[in-house]
């Protein structure tokens, strides 16, 4: 049930941008165990001025940067979310050749009352 956010500069190909989708796919049904078929994701382009970062704030960024934020239920331990931010940085870096270090993650974690997968029902909710 992961709904996942991807920002990046604007103009990369399209195949570049499906790389990065199934990458992190591969790693949320790698890391945490998400059914395969469970993929909901977005992905903005931004111009230069849209993309705002610190280059050197906890490693070196390049024009390169991919945002990541994932949205999931509360459900993971520590080491799951360690193994989870290891297996998409190297998921990205072995294709589409996204630097390690341009790999930045942000986890959202939620009740599973906060999801409706559609018709106004809380599919989840207890």
């Amino acid at each position: 049930m992961p709904f996942t956010r991807i920002a990046l500069r604007a103009g990369k190909s399209a195949e570049y941008r499906q790389a990065l989708t199934q990458g992190i796919q591969r790693a949320l049904v790698a890391e945490f165990n998400v059914p395969e078929d469970d993929v909901f994701m977005v992905i903005t382009e931004h111009d230069d001025s849209n993309l705002v970062y610190d280059r050197n704030y906890l490693g070196k960024r390049s024009d390169d940067l991919v945002l990541i934020q994932l949205t999931v239920t509360n459900s993971r331990n520590q080491e799951q979310k360690k193994a989870l931010y290891k297996r998409i940085a190297d998921n990205l870096a072995e294709n589409p050749g996204v630097r390690r270090e341009d790999v930045f993650i942000n986890l959202v974690e939620v009740l599973k009352e906060n999801w409706s997968f559609g018709n106004g029902v809380a599919q989840y909710a207890l």
